[in-house]
């Protein structure tokens, strides 16, 4: 991994979350100067133990996207912002759109505005969603399918990308968006199931619950483990153009959800999967198969994930066999 962030100063919007404090511990083992904010709103991931033990090591903004003054401190001065901060459930987004828009597109033109004010020399990299492409209609999907959200989130995320796109082309920011497939791994949301089926899953193994699976379970998708998400993503702020172009970042080796079910149950030990009919609410957002073209994201970077499934795995359930106390509960 490259040492290019070493003392540069980052900022990891959503820093508390999942994927954004696995994001900050590898910027701060790499030497960079790293800020984090984060709202900490209850049921959105966002944990104060999941960068514990790395307490001041990093400055904190404790505040939302949506008020300006916390924008304008949060970017003041960065060389990078990973925006990672949103929201990532497809159900909760049909029931409530108008905070998944605020939450997804809204924060995402307070960072660009502010950066297009204060610190327009930023790259400007933003986490966003495999889900864009809907239903595939060729696979494995490449940047150039057709985007067709199925839910109102993915609406969010592409006008998201919209925003990023047009603040390069028309106000010189420099800016990308990683199209991330399904992500994986230690600290992660598993406290209900809205956001992820993975971690979810997970739940239910590690607590020996029945992991139910909705119709055949032999859909099948891109899994990629959060080792190697972060890893894009810096390589991604090093070394794409920042011209506001998406990039599709998976591993390209789908796996059936009664197959990650399956192995999950068999390194946790404990648990049960069975199938059952899919529910309303779950059939409407469906999207069948996926799987993940990301050639061009590797081309360019050189960037490969590393960590298989079932290695994955064993880290995950190690992790939270060690911690789980602290996520089983949506207020963590």
């Amino acid at each position: 991994m490259s040492f290019w962030v070493s003392g540069r100063r980052v900022l990891v919007t959503g820093g508390l979350g999942f994927i954004g404090s696995n994001l900050v511990r590898k910027l701060l083992d790499l030497g960079a100067k790293v800020r984090v904010v984060d709202c900490l709103r209850s049921g959105d991931g966002g944990n104060r133990f999941n960068l514990k033990d790395v307490d001041g090591q990093y400055e904190l903004i404790d505040g939302s996207l949506e008020h300006r003054a916390v924008t304008e401190t949060a970017v003041d001065g960065c060389d990078v912002v990973f925006h990672m901060a949103g929201k990532v459930s497809h159900i909760d987004s049909l029931a409530r759109p108008l905070e998944d828009l605020i939450d997804n597109a809204a924060t995402t033109v307070a960072i660009l505005d502010a950066c297009r004010r204060l610190n327009p020399s930023a790259r400007i990299v933003i986490a966003g969603t495999r889900q864009v492409y809907g239903t595939p209609l060729r696979l494995p999907v490449s940047e150039d399918h057709p985007l067709r959200p199925p839910d109102f989130n993915a609406v969010s995320k592409i006008a998201a990308e919209y925003y990023a796109r047009v603040a390069s082309e028309r106000l010189g920011l420099s800016t990308l968006v990683l199209r991330l497939t399904n992500v994986y791994g230690p600290r992660q949301l598993v406290s209900h199931s809205r956001a992820s089926f993975t971690g979810w899953f997970i739940r239910q193994a590690l607590l020996g619950e029945t992991i139910d699976l909705f119709g055949s379970g032999l859909q099948y998708r891109d899994l990629l483990y959060v080792d190697d998400a972060v890893n894009a993503f810096i390589l991604a702020a090093e070394k794409l153009p920042g011209n506001g172009e998406a990039w599709n970042c998976g591993t390209e080796e789908p796996v059936s959800l009664a197959e990650f079910a399956e192995m999950l149950v068999r390194l946790a030990g404990t648990g049960e999967v069975r199938r059952i009919p899919f529910p309303p609410e779950r059939k409407q957002i469906d999207i069948g198969d996926f799987s993940t073209d990301s050639s061009r994201l590797r081309a360019v970077t050189g960037w490969n994930p590393r960590i298989g499934l079932e290695e994955g795995l064993r880290r995950t359930v190690e992790f939270y066999r060690l911690f789980g106390d602290h996520y089983w509960s949506a207020t963590s």
